[in-house]
């Protein structure tokens, strides 16, 4: 059986870092490690083929190679994935396909193009599945009403990958979060009890991606790294503590978590150590009304400036995702989501405007209210939305590109710049930066950032200021130079977002 594995293009996103990557040669953040998984679970004697269409084209060729198309996507990769389902239709090759994007909730897409839908997760369906290919009855839809045991995933298919097109490399260790927030459909899909892998399976990993020649950065795709922290600390972290110091600290790594990392100094020394030194979280909104509204419960009732800047403290960069369009935000809400980031140094501020997935509780509410719409691309970044929101479409969407405009002006995002290094003092492992890539992507950023673009008089004070302040912190200047020039390019496209009428209202079934 011939078997390619197609990962489809992720359009132009503040996470795409499109604009970015090109500073430091590579064609794309991470690479489907979904499918890698996938492949892992196929019968050894098959052969099998990855097209990343965010590092390479997908050619007629290899659909014509192909017994079988597997496809996985998430919901913002739906019209190249709708693409790559038409070409295999012209090519008579049957398509498997699983992933967020083909799941209940969404069969609007068009899933009666789909040969073979896979529902939930695959350690437990596929293998029925490949039953039945083998015995040729296949049925179109496979699910299952159990959470597999994620101790028999497999490790990744590796070898299918080519290390130098992608910026860094993934690792899962556990799905699921212990919260239940009214817009997040992660509950839906992964479960509320954290299901997690073995220290030995964790290593193991590890050592593949080793190697696999690898040498940098590892995404722990978590949904919340920390929803087991008694696990973590006690076994998972001094483990990879452990291996990263016998190896010279090859990797370092970053992850997903909730705010509450804030409460457990034990567990953020813990994770510097290991090697992490950035951290992803949801902080949603400086407003507490909107935060009792969508049931953010790590993030109800506390100083959430003093968390972030105490996470900061201990050695973490923290990233940030922002929403707005929540019923409970004032119409000052855009200017107190500015403010937040600001004064936060939450130097990588991702504001996008409140969605309701299918399934969520939100989604239901809202339905229960006659108040969702058509449209919705799953994109954080063109202000679309599928409801109306109590503030009015024309003023959230105005109010959002407020914000991610001003965010990402070279003033403001240099100015967070130096709040966060003012107080920044990393504790972890030093990484060795000055490699010739870094070299070059720093020269790159000097000719591009220094001197093409508007604005460049604050990135050459701050290049000033970091140099003798803060050298250690100057890698991560560059960084994060480069990092705003993409944001800055995302950011100017809001201002052609479209936005959705109120007479594009439907109901879902």
């Amino acid at each position: 059986m011939n078997v390619l594995l197609v990962y489809p293009q992720i359009p132009e996103t503040f996470w795409s870092f499109k604009h970015a990557l090109r500073f430091v040669s590579r064609q794309a953040s991470f690479p489907p490690l979904g499918l890698l998984t996938v492949a892992s679970m196929l019968p050894l004697e098959w052969n099998k083929r990855l097209v990343d269409m965010n590092v390479t084209r997908l050619a007629d060729a290899d659909l014509a190679w192909a017994d079988y198309v597997f496809i996985s996507a998430m919901v913002v990769q739906q019209d190249s994935a709708r693409h790559v389902m038409d070409r295999c239709k012209r090519y008579n090759t049957k398509v498997v396909a699983g992933g967020p994007l083909f799941r209940p909730g969404y069969e609007d897409f068009g899933f009666d193009d789909v040969d073979h839908l896979v529902y939930g997760e695959a350690e437990n369906i596929l293998p029925r599945l490949l039953e039945d290919m083998e015995n040729g009855h296949a049925a179109h839809v496979y699910s299952s009403p159990e959470l597999p045991d994620i101790e028999s995933s497999p490790i990744p298919m590796w070898s299918l990958v080519h290390n130098h097109r992608y910026h860094m490399m993934c690792l899962q260790y556990s799905r699921g979060c212990p919260y239940n927030c009214e817009f997040c459909d992660i509950v839906i899909m992964n479960g509320r009890v954290p299901r997690t892998k073995t220290r030995e399976q964790v290593l193991a990993e590890l050592d593949a991606l080793y190697h696999h020649g690898w040498r940098g950065g590892i995404f722990f795709t978590d949904d919340n790294f920390i929803g087991n922290k008694q696990k973590l600390k006690a076994d998972v972290l001094p483990a990879i503590c452990a291996w990263s110091k016998s190896r010279g600290y090859p990797f370092w790594f970053l992850t997903e978590a909730s705010i509450n990392l804030a409460d457990d100094d034990d567990l953020m020394q813990s994770m510097v150590e290991a090697g992490f030194d950035t951290v992803f979280v949801g902080i949603e909104s400086p407003n507490e009304q909107s935060l009792i509204e969508c049931n953010k419960m790590p993030n109800k009732g506390r100083d959430l400036l003093a968390s972030v800047k105490r996470i900061q403290h201990h050695g973490l960069q923290v990233q940030g995702g922002f929403i707005v369009g929540f019923d409970g935000d004032p119409p000052s809400i855009f200017r107190n989501q500015i403010n937040f980031i600001q004064d936060s140094g939450i130097v990588t501020a991702m504001v996008g405007v409140l969605m309701a997935p299918p399934g969520t509780s939100l989604y239901k509410r809202l339905q229960a209210e006659n108040r969702l719409l058509q449209g919705g691309t799953g994109n954080n970044t063109d202000g679309s939305t599928n409801f109306v929101p109590k503030m009015g479409l024309e003023a959230l969407a105005n109010g959002y590109r407020h914000v991610v405009t001003t965010i990402y002006t070279p003033q403001h995002y240099y100015d967070r710049i130096l709040t966060f290094l003012r107080e920044y003092q990393p504790h972890g492992p030093r990484r060795g930066n000055f490699s010739p890539r870094y070299i070059r992507a720093l020269l790159r950023c000097m000719w591009t950032i220094g001197i093409r673009e508007r604005g460049r008089r604050h990135y050459w004070k701050l290049f000033g200021w970091t140099l003798l302040r803060k050298p250690r912190c100057f890698p991560l200047f560059t960084t994060f130079a480069v990092q705003g020039y993409h944001c800055r390019k995302v950011a100017e496209g809001t201002t052609r977002g479209t936005q959705l009428q109120p007479n594009e209202r439907r109901h879902f079934a």
